[in-house]
């Protein structure tokens, strides 16, 4: 299973992540999420196999989510609208991502972790 793991680096919970994913021995390919942002078309793929809402995407507890306002915003925003501006700041992104063939998962949650990947 070839498995993207989307992370800023210094985010404690990304760490987290990474640590844990090393620990159950499961190989992955790192990507920083801010020197290689994702796409509005990755995150447009990403929401969709993910079968989550689009707000499961979204960075709530960053700077730059308040610094924007989008609380008040996003609920008048269509999907497309949210891909794309996700897509100007990868900070605005939930992270650590993992994508794989068959699923994705925004932000890190040991017991879904644990179930989507078998371990």
């Amino acid at each position: 299973m070839s498995i993207l793991f989307v992370e800023y680096p210094k985010c404690s919970t990304c760490k987290k992540a990474e640590k844990w994913l090393r620990e159950q021995g499961i190989d992955f390919e790192s990507r920083h999420i801010t020197e290689e942002n994702p796409t509005a078309e990755e995150l447009s793929r990403w929401h969709k196999k993910s079968g989550l809402g689009i707000k499961r995407f979204i960075n709530t507890s960053g700077m730059k989510y308040r610094e924007l306002g989008l609380k008040d915003k996003l609920a008048e925003m269509s999907d497309e609208e949210v891909y794309a501006l996700l897509a100007t700041d990868g900070m605005l992104v939930k992270r650590p991502v993992i994508v794989s063939e068959d699923f994705v998962l925004p932000g890190f949650k040991e017991a879904e972790w644990k179930e989507k990947l078998g371990v």
